[in-house]
């Protein structure tokens, strides 16, 4: 999202970052991110732009208390007061956990998976979710938190072997990495929703992601008293090309289509948000991006097949047709808002910034304004 603040260095994830860089140099880095990459007055075209949410994903070192890594409460508490002043509301998502959820890049430390496995690491977690909902609980923006972003499940674990995809640098730190188990993401998910519901009012909204397995849920909620929460499913076009989808508008359709008919399904049972998705894809791109791997290999450099207005055309019908599917639950959420890549001078990601919805909005390929009803 930002590959300036990796910028000659190895480090291609938080946990490598603070350990490739000086003390000094890394704190300067941050420190510089944190005041640039989001402000006030994103806050303002967020708001402007019709959006009335915003899921913040927060690191498991939020509060300062794991060096070497940077704290940002102090970021999350302005953040918390814009969205106030310019009538948004917050979902907190604790991101990332220690020694990693699902071994993604964006887990904190690629190719390793071993929280679960950690008794103590996930005490930890709940320790930051419960002082997360002290702090904000009486805040007006607060809309809700989500307990852990992505915990990587079997099948999703084999589809997307995510060792190969984001290769460790420690296999020592890598052994034994597996997948979470169902079982222990429901006792883990039990364990936090009592947790903070003893801390939260009724209103403000505990959601847990599906663990990519959406209908698995259907039952859960009711084996116990819950109060308000929400089930937060990420659907991404990438992920279904992974799947054997065809990389066309029509085949992203019919896709489409099917899984707003499998959210209406789950809804029955509990409130279903799309918490990430994108219009990113392989069609628009001009090369198959398998899954959004490797943005810069070269064969991208010379795929630009569609105009400008057939960009704008296709990606129009691709949001209205995402919308349509995510309105069978309660909403969605896009991922992401901002990107701080140059996707007209480095001609190696283009089609990449459909992933910002800032410049989504300048290139009117999505139109948030339309409440489309189906």
């Amino acid at each position: 999202m930002s590959p300036k603040l990796f910028e000659d260095v190895a480090a291609e994830d938080e946990y490598y970052l603070a350990h490739d860089l000086s003390e000094s140099e890394y704190k300067a880095r941050i420190k510089v991110h944190r005041s640039e990459f989001i402000t006030e007055t994103d806050f303002l075209r967020i708001s402007s732009a019709g959006f009335n949410l915003i899921r913040i994903p927060v690191p498991y070192f939020i509060f300062g208390d794991r060096l070497p890594f940077i704290g940002c409460i102090e970021e999350l508490d302005r953040a918390f007061n814009w969205a106030e002043a310019y009538g948004v509301h917050i979902l907190l998502d604790l991101h990332t956990a220690p020694f990693s959820q699902n071994a993604f890049d964006n887990g904190g430390l690629s190719g390793v998976c071993r929280w679960a496995q950690m008794p103590k690491e996930v005490e930890f977690e709940l320790t930051v979710l419960t002082r997360l909902a002290e702090r904000y609980k009486n805040h007006t923006a607060l809309w809700g938190i989500e307990v852990i972003n992505e915990p990587i499940t079997e099948r999703i674990w084999k589809t997307m072997n995510p060792q190969k995809r984001y290769i460790t640098r420690d296999l020592k730190l890598a052994a034994d990495s597996a997948p979470i188990s169902l079982e222990f993401l429901k006792e883990f998910y039990k364990e936090a929703y009592f947790r903070l519901r003893n801390i939260l009012p009724e209103e403000t909204v505990i959601s847990f992601h599906d663990g990519f397995e959406l209908h698995y849920w259907k039952e859960f909620f009711k084996e116990d008293d819950f109060k308000n929460v929400m089930l937060d499913t990420h659907q991404y076009v990438m992920i279904a090309e992974l799947k054997g989808t065809p990389q066309s508008l029509e085949a992203y359709k019919v896709y489409l289509d099917d899984l707003g008919k499998q959210i209406a399904e789950v809804q029955k049972y509990v409130p279903v948000f799309v918490g990430e998705w994108s219009l990113f894809n392989s069609y628009t791109a001009g090369v198959d991006t398998k899954g959004g791997i490797n943005p810069t290999q070269e064969e991208f450099l010379d795929k630009k097949t569609m105009s400008k207005n057939e960009l704008a055309m296709t990606y129009l019908e691709l949001w209205n047709a995402s919308v349509k599917a995510w309105n069978q639950g309660e909403g969605h959420i896009y991922w992401t808002y901002k990107l701080n890549i140059d996707t007209v001078n480095e001609p190696a990601w283009y089609g990449w910034d459909s992933w910002d919805m800032s410049r989504c909005l300048i290139n009117q390929w999505v139109d948030p304004m339309n409440d489309i009803k189906y």
